[in-house]
């Protein structure tokens, strides 16, 4: 019993860990439930947790395959990665909120919506998979006293910690929701869609530079 208390706990510190980053889903959350409410927000989490908890299953399954995948193809990942970002930021710069705000009843029918783009959203990023291996390994999960008995409590762990932090981010950011206006709604999409869009630059950037590197002149 002692041993699957562990076990949970430990699953549900790595989900907490690779959820709590405040990268671009972060910023899309905290975007969500200012502009849309906590629960369209919650479900962009849900969405970000199930692309986390497929790149855990990976990692737990076929570790060296993976990560093999990954290294080898590591720029072009990021590459379409960083595009992705950078189509959203330029989408989110110019997405009008009033539209959002006055939506109000017909919020319900977009909660699919918001998961499937919360989850598109981090599985085009599968760079995290390292993030995943380092925790597993942090963790020492699986270990080798693994029993098979033992995985489902541990995913259920990671899924726990990964919804307890979006429903503590969507939980706090929604308190706050009030001291925001109109005018305070476009400054938040356009802040944090310049800060998505760095990001994507960035790590564009990057992936090309690396590419050239590795073309032998």
């Amino acid at each position: 019993m002692i041993d699957l208390a562990v076990i949970l706990l430990k699953g549900a510190l790595i989900g907490l860990l690779i959820s709590a980053p405040m990268g671009p889903i972060g910023m899309l959350v905290i975007q969500r439930t200012l502009s849309r409410g906590r629960f369209p927000a919650f479900f962009t989490g849900i969405g970000a947790s199930l692309s986390d908890f497929i790149y855990c299953l990976l990692t737990a399954f076929g570790l060296s395959f993976v990560t093999g995948f990954v290294e080898s193809h590591q720029s072009l990942l990021q590459l379409v990665g960083s595009v992705v970002l950078a189509v959203y930021a330029v989408y989110l710069f110019f997405s009008n909120p009033s539209r959002v705000l006055t939506a109000g009843a017909a919020v319900a029918n977009g909660y699919w919506k918001e998961f499937a783009t919360g989850f598109l959203f981090t599985f085009s990023n599968p760079l995290i998979l390292f993030l995943v291996v380092g925790l597993f390994a942090r963790f020492n999960f699986p270990g080798p006293a693994t029993a098979f008995y033992h995985y489902p409590v541990g995913f259920a762990g990671i899924v726990a910690g990964a919804l307890g932090w979006w429903a503590g981010v969507t939980w706090f950011v929604d308190k706050v929701r009030a001291h925001f206006n109109l005018r305070s709604m476009w400054l938040v999409n356009r802040i944090l869609a310049s800060v998505i869009f760095v990001m994507g630059a960035v790590g564009f950037v990057s992936a090309v530079a690396d590419m050239l590197r590795a073309v032998d002149f």
